[in-house]
Parts: C-alpha cells; sequence; structure tokens
C-alpha cells in the first residue's frame, strides 16, 4: 500500500532529516520527494510505501501530526487512493 505524505510550514533547518528519521524507524520507504521554499515556507510531498510499516496507516497519521507539532511543521499522511480522488476533476 502507498500513501501521501505532506509537509508545510516556516522554513527550518533539518526538516527532511527529521520526517525521514521518523519514516525510516517505522519501516516506510519513501517512493519519491518534492520539496520547495516558497519565500519563508516550506513544502514537501513524498510518497511512500507502506508495505512494511510497523503500525498501521490511522496510528501513523496521528503519530505524523503529533511528530509535526513538535517540530513546528504540519505533517499529514492519507491511503494514494484517498489523496487521488480528492486531487481529480
Amino acid at each position: 500500500m502507498r500513501a501521501v505524505v505532506t509537509v508545510v510550514g516556516k522554513d527550518k533547518t533539518g526538516i527532511i532529516s527529521k520526517v525521514s528519521t521518523f519514516l525510516a524507524e517505522r519501516e516506510i520507504n519513501i517512493l519519491d520527494i518534492s520539496q520547495t521554499i516558497l519565500q519563508d515556507y516550506f513544502a514537501m510531498i513524498m510518497l511512500v510505501d507502506l508495505s512494511a510499516a510497523t503500525q498501521k496507516l490511522a496510528d501513523l497519521a496521528e503519530d505524523c501530526k503529533a511528530m509535526g507539532e513538535k517540530i513546528g511543521m504540519s505533517v499529514h499522511v492519507q491511503h494514494e487512493d484517498i489523496f487521488n480522488a480528492m486531487h481529480s476533476i
């Protein structure tokens, strides 16, 4: 199963490192990643593989939200199919 992780907030050092380490600790593989800085704001979207993940998607979503609050970012994860449905016309 694949999911989409989004990270948004004020730019600061170490965001990619903290998020990728968080995912790796849960056996989540990053398949694709795109990030940009828009003035002072950081935006990143990742496609991840949850096949070997150590927790269920709902639990991961809660943990991502909590981790995001801890680092001062908005971090969300959702199933790829839901993300695609929300962003199609």
